[in-house]
């Protein structure tokens, strides 16, 4: 696991060695145990890496790594977990190795296959590798994007790191809001896809690779995987599906807990967590380290009494790490940390178990990713259940239903999410569902910067998967695969896990489960009206401990309402009544109003906070747009 950065050009490169060493050092947390880098002779590209060390510990792990023949060079970011499969393959065929290590086996599987080394890789990754026989810089990122990968671009020069810090090192470049991402971050609480909170930057997508040609500056993006189609017809063997995923799982998990460093689990006692837990119980040679993060006085958030029935069952080592130093300097030390403001409060105690972790192990292993595999979430179910709801009411009623709902419920008001997607058409449903400000009030939290309409982006998510021929089930869980995910979940676990210098891996994101869980798993198997999470119950009736409740469905969460109506709240006026606050006061005043009356708006405040956190941190400019450039 590392952080890279670098910059590719045309012609020279302007930048100096001791900036490129800011930029590459400005990622230590990233990689705290070594440090490199390498400039080509023609001075049009330098690469650099910060690694933490995981895999061949010695220094034929060092990274910028270059191949026998001195025209390949690559710095990477990642595990690729089937490195000693691919290993003994590329032996097989001729090519010889220097380290033990998973990086030098993506250079020499991309001097076997050539850019179709990717359909080779099982892993998480974020890389980019200079072909000098070609001219050609060509980067990639993993299928679910578990690994980031920021991109700069003024025409003259192609810029890449791991996070945007790195580039935002560089004074040349603009800090600027793009105000079409901002409005996409009021409405989900995170910045989507290629998008950027910066304009005039972008990120590689999940599963996307790109080729940029040093001769000329052409560049050329693709994807190289894709969610598969859901299989339409051919009844389920359930039997047969719950034995696949507890093979597949098991081997997941087998090649997640290969390190040369200290291995641990993290248990909450949900489902996915604890199969992690279980599956690694029954193939470790020894009792694996399961760490837990408890809130004590706050009974909503513990999950330690449900890990503590999994642990001891399992005879797992097992830790619970107390969180009890929460406080607003933290809020302040994740906007710093998260490159682009993100609204998911779950940030904090994320990083604060990375944290307690890392005390102890160096890669920890979770259960992200079950949730939009298999529909975990409630509204997978929610929303089966409204189709037959809206079918009796004619379009036009509920559209007349929902400016009611819009106009006269209150942001916070129980329900009102939920009523707005039962009013909505089908494909638009999912994306009313999860909104964190609607048009009508990011129109009003904007209100300084607009002179116009505010663009709807809940329009380009509900186009996402918009197939009336793939089940209802599976366009939810493709929606949610594709923007929740990898937007904000593997955002969060990356930058606050690597802030702490660990580890993360996700064994539910293992290709080969995804490929199953989309292209294998019927609907019926997923979520349906009544029960989420199907599958995945069925292999935890065969494996977990009876008294374990399965039906529990509880988040990484904190009590942010009752902080925001208490000790959080004059902090968080203090921030946003600044003069210099974005967001219009009168706006902002009835939030906390309205949270003081009980509504449930402490979301809300903290994305607003958090983005006003992060702009004054790195100094990014705000100014008023045309609507019409807002669009979606």
């Amino acid at each position: 696991m590392c952080g890279i950065v670098g910059v590719a050009s045309t012609t020279a490169v302007a930048t100096s060695p001791g900036l490129a060493d800011s930029m590459r050092d400005s990622m230590r947390h990233r990689g705290p145990d070594d440090a490199g880098t390498w400039w080509d002779p023609t001075g049009r590209l330098w690469m650099a890496q910060r690694r933490l060390s995981i895999l061949d510990l010695s220094p034929a792990g060092a990274q910028p790594m270059h191949d026998a023949t001195g025209s390949l060079h690559l710095v990477f970011n990642g595990e690729i977990y089937n490195h000693r499969a691919l290993r003994e393959q590329l032996q097989g065929a001729g090519h010889a190795f220097r380290s033990s290590c998973d990086t030098e086996v993506l250079l020499e599987a991309y001097r076997r296959w050539g850019v179709d080394c990717l359909d080779h890789l099982n892993g998480m990754y974020a890389f980019a590798l200079y072909d000098s026989s070609k001219n050609q810089l060509f980067l990639a990122r993993d299928p679910a994007g578990e690994k980031p990968l920021f991109l700069y671009d003024d025409g003259s020069r192609l810029m890449f790191a791991s996070e945007l810090k790195a580039l935002l090192a560089d004074p040349s470049v603009p800090r600027r809001v793009d105000l079409r991402s901002l409005n996409h971050y009021l409405a989900y609480g995170y910045v989507p896809r290629d998008q950027c909170m910066l304009q005039g930057f972008s990120k590689l997508e999940q599963g996307q690779a790109m080729v940029y040609d040093l001769g000329g500056g052409s560049s050329r993006r693709w994807y190289h995987w894709r969610l598969p189609a859901p299989a339409m017809t051919g009844a389920a063997d359930e039997a047969e599906l719950v034995d696949e995923l507890e093979e597949l799982l098991t081997d997941s998990v087998r090649l997640r807990l290969d390190a040369d460093v200290p291995v641990g689990i993290l248990l909450s006692g949900g489902v996915d967590s604890s199969l992690v837990t279980a599956v690694a119980a029954g193939i470790s040679a020894t009792p694996p380290k399961t760490f837990t993060v408890v809130f004590p006085g706050v009974q909503a958030s513990d999950e330690g009494p449900f890990a503590r029935i999994v642990a001891r069952h399992f005879g797992t080592d097992h830790t619970e790490l107390p969180a009890t130093d929460i406080d607003t300097s933290l809020v302040g030390e994740m906007a710093r940390q998260f490159d682009e403001p993100m609204a998911d409060s779950s940030m904090l105690p994320t990083y604060l178990l990375s944290r307690m972790i890392r005390r102890h192990a160096t890669v920890a292993v979770g259960g992200d990713g079950g949730d939009e595999l298999f529909g975990g979430y409630p509204h997978h179910r929610a929303l089966q259940r409204y189709g037959g709801l809206r079918r009796l009411v004619p379009a036009p009623v509920r559209a007349g239903a929902a400016s009611v709902v819009s106009s006269r419920m209150d942001l916070g008001q129980k329900g009102r999410n939920y009523l707005l997607a039962l009013l909505a058409d089908e494909a638009a449903s999912l994306a009313h569902v999860n909104v964190h400000f609607d048009a009508r009030h990011r129109r009003r939290v904007l209100g300084p910067l607009l002179n116009g309409d505010v663009a709807a982006p809940e329009a380009g998510k509900a186009r996402l998967h918009d197939d009336a021929r793939w089940p209802l089930p599976h366009r939810l869980l493709a929606v949610d695969f594709e923007t929740y995910l990898v937007d904000d979940i593997l955002v969060k676990v990356d930058r606050a896990s690597m802030l702490a210098s660990l580890e993360l891996r996700s064994p539910f994101l293992d290709r080969r489960i995804v490929d199953f869980a989309f292209g294998r798993v019927p609907a019926t198997h997923k979520a349906t009206a009544d029960a989420g999470k199907v599958l995945p119950r069925l292999l935890a009736g065969k494996l977990l401990p009876k008294e374990l409740d399965l039906n529990r469905k509880q988040g990484f969460s904190l009590p942010l309402d009752a902080w925001f109506r208490g000790s959080w709240a004059p902090w968080a006026e203090d921030v946003l009544r600044d003069p210099d606050s974005v967001f219009d006061r009168g706006e902002v005043e009835r939030l906390f109003t309205l949270q003081r009356e009980g509504r449930s708006n402490a979301e809300r405040i903290y994305a607003l906070v958090l983005f006003e956190l992060w702009r004054r941190e790195y100094a990014v400019e705000v100014s008023n747009e045309r609507a019409a450039d807002m669009v979606s």
